[in-house]
């Protein structure tokens, strides 16, 4: 009773490994010709849209100097100041200071 699905499944295993090296070959043919395809395509085409920057008669806008350090301003330390100073020139007007004016 077990021979014929023993021989049955034997059958199988020969048809599929029968057709593994036909599909392997098949993918190789396929990779190589797109290979050949991809080589016998025109170069790329040059990503400069303006003139030939390696030519050095192009002309080329002049430029103008600007400074790396004009807005600069010196922030070295100081004496400290008074605090109540300080503290006028920051606190909020107070209620008697708006019904003087």
């Amino acid at each position: 009773m077990f021979a014929p699905i023993s021989t049955r499944s034997a059958g199988l295993g020969r048809q599929r490994t029968a057709s593994w090296p036909r599909r392997v070959r098949t993918v190789a043919t396929v990779a190589a010709l797109g290979l050949l395809t991809q080589a016998c395509s025109n170069a790329p085409r040059s990503p400069y849209t303006g003139p030939d920057p390696s030519d050095p008669a192009v002309p080329f806008p002049s430029t103008g100097y600007r400074s790396t350090v004009a807005p600069f301003t010196s922030r070295r330390p100081v004496e400290p100041r008074p605090w109540v100073d300080q503290n006028e020139r920051v606190a909020p007007a107070s209620k008697s200071d708006h019904s003087e004016h």
